[in-house]
């Protein structure tokens, strides 16, 4: 229900708030495409995370860019396997 409805909130912006002021979003996709796909993926906790980050970082001193949807959880400790 609550991922449903943080959706039907990012629709609304896409709607009716989006199209009265000019393009800003500095990454593709837009950053309300990012939340739904984030939501959809990740529950209305992990992707809202994800999509709060996403927009903090939409300001004048990120570049941008491409910054798909992780297709996994991020962690932070990323195992890599020992090589010799």
């Amino acid at each position: 229900m609550l991922k449903k409805a943080l959706i039907g909130v990012i629709r609304f912006y896409q709607i009716v708030i989006s199209p009265l002021k000019p393009p800003t979003c500095r990454f593709y996709p837009t950053c309300s495409h990012y939340g739904i796909e984030s939501i959809k993926r990740f529950g209305p906790f992990k992707g809202g995370w994800l999509t709060i980050v996403r927009i903090v970082k939409c300001q004048p001193f990120h570049p941008g860019g491409m910054d798909p949807v992780p297709e996994e959880w991020p962690s932070k400790k990323k195992v890599k396997p020992h090589t010799h």
